[in-house]
């Protein structure tokens, strides 16, 4: 996995350093905050940390102790053993409103980077075409992916459930799946992720169905819980975060589905006929 504007090796040495350790939420957040700006990490101060990861600074000293520093400093200096860079200074140029939208673009960077070894998503794909049904979960703020996922998966796909609600029907729908012959589950996971979302998560695994997470990042809650998990960072730039690049890689994952599903053109095009029999859509 790599960073816009990191040397691969630098980010994938901050993921392996990060690895294996309980984590909790704030310190997840100072990770995939560190990941994120893998280049000027070894640079920045505790202080600077805990401004772009939104958090204390007690907290990013309390992170560098649960990785097995005396503290942040010592974990600073090891960044700049393992990991030379050349510091990045960010630019004031920009008012707060397009420092979001580049921050977006840069999320979009890092997914196209990582988009760069195909066979994850194709994998996952093949997964969620071959289940029948195919559930899709996602509760709050990953609603809208879920939602925007089903709709145009239910034109290619034969049978594909929403579950978008939580409370104990949740998993008497993925038990009704299951039921249905169900193999897998797509589960779209944002931030601030539901505590539901990863007992539905352990549930459907207990019940035998293979769980394919689209993530904000490879250290969220549900990764322990997922079979393949895709990350895809979201921007914290503004009051409520944004998901343009969860967005769209749930819509390359569909590209995906597509390509291991035979009939889909031929869906498609019934599709397309059926709408323009009866005037569906303006021209």
């Amino acid at each position: 996995m790599t960073e816009t504007g990191a040397a691969p090796e630098a980010t994938a040495r901050l993921q392996k350093l990060f690895e294996g350790h309980r984590l909790t939420p704030t310190q997840r957040r100072i990770a995939h905050c560190m990941v994120r700006r893998a280049a000027d990490a070894p640079f920045l101060s505790s202080v600077e940390l805990a401004e772009l990861a939104g958090v204390s600074q007690p907290s990013v000293t309390r992170f560098a102790v649960a990785l097995g520093f005396d503290g942040y400093p010592a974990l600073r200096r090891h960044l700049r053993e393992a990991v030379p860079a050349a510091p990045v200074t960010a630019s004031d140029a920009h008012n707060a409103y397009q420092q979001a939208v580049h921050a977006e673009i840069d999320n979009l960077r890092h997914l196209a980077s990582l988009l760069a070894d195909p066979e994850p998503v194709a994998r996952a794909g093949r997964v969620l075409a071959a289940s029948r049904p195919l559930p899709v979960l996602g509760l709050r703020a990953a609603g809208a992916q879920a939602t925007g996922f089903t709709y145009f998966a239910r034109k290619v796909h034969p049978d594909v459930r929403l579950l978008d609600e939580g409370g104990s029907l949740l998993f008497d729908r993925i038990d009704d799946a299951v039921r249905a012959g169900a193999s897998a589950l797509l589960c779209f996971a944002l931030p601030r992720h539901p505590r539901e979302v990863v007992e539905a998560l352990e549930y459907a695994r207990g019940a035998g169905l293979t769980v394919v997470t689209v993530a904000d990042s490879t250290f969220a809650p549900v990764a322990r819980h997922s079979d393949l998990l895709l990350p895809a960072a979201v921007g914290t730039g503004l009051v409520f975060d944004t998901a343009c690049a969860p967005m769209l890689l749930g819509r390359v994952l569909l590209e995906a589905m597509c390509d291991a599903l035979p009939d889909a053109q031929a869906r498609l095009e019934e599709f397309d006929a059926r709408a323009a029999a009866r005037g569906l859509f303006v021209e």
